[in-house]
């Protein structure tokens, strides 16, 4: 295994593609995690690397450095990963902990700094501290096969985009079905029947699609 780089500021800087005065901006907002020191030289690793290219990217679609800000905030100071990725109610989804180097490995050459954006603005990525926190671990395993049959992983999280949408649609006429002739109390204890219902649905859609294509 290659031994981990290391930056002074302005070799940082230049690899980030910011200048020096860009860098010690966000380290005063927090932004990034504060380097290790060696005296007084201030040293970077690949880690605050990929953190001020996951910011340049975010600013670029269209995030404020005061949302960043909150953001890093909580993946810095231990806040329950639950409340991170909006799991706050009992959820069939399980949370995986990733190194970046364990993320890179599952999506080979696909983890660009867009593409770690998409993932963050879908809900799908988290950080804390310097691990990465996948959503759930039955999205992670299907996007990574996705990827590996050869599709290109913008092209899948573009695709969870409009599943979600969809998914948020059917979530809705589900929860509304119940709470006419139930309680709210009953949704938990059905949720199992709607996944079918969908889950049924959707394979029968792929048969009808397929006998098109014959």
């Amino acid at each position: 295994m290659a031994d981990k780089r290391e930056y002074r500021m302005e070799e940082l800087a230049v690899e980030a593609g910011i200048t020096v005065r860009t860098l010690r901006f966000y380290r005063e907002r927090k932004l990034i995690h504060p380097p290790r020191r060696e005296g007084r030289i201030a040293w970077y690793d690949d880690s605050h690397l990929a953190r001020l290219r996951t910011i340049s990217a975010l600013l670029e679609r269209g995030h404020t450095l005061n949302g960043i800000a909150e953001l890093a905030e909580a993946f810095d100071h231990g806040r329950d990963v639950g409340d991170l990725l909006g799991l706050g109610v009992p959820t069939e989804e399980e949370p995986v902990r990733l190194t970046p180097e364990e993320l890179a490995a599952r999506f080979e050459g696909e983890v660009t700094p867009e593409n770690l954006a998409a993932a963050l603005d879908l809900g799908y990525l988290g950080t804390d501290g310097k691990e990465i926190v996948h959503i759930s671990r039955r999205l992670l395993d299907v996007s990574s096969a996705l990827v590996r049959e050869g599709i290109p992983l913008a092209e899948v999280l573009a695709a969870g985009v409009r599943v979600r949408e969809h998914a948020d649609a059917l979530a809705e006429l589900f929860a509304d079905l119940v709470l006419r002739h139930a309680g709210e109390e009953d949704l938990p204890r059905l949720r199992p029947l709607a996944r079918s219902v969908v889950e049924a649905e959707l394979s029968l859609a792929l048969d009808r699609r397929m006998r098109k294509q014959s």
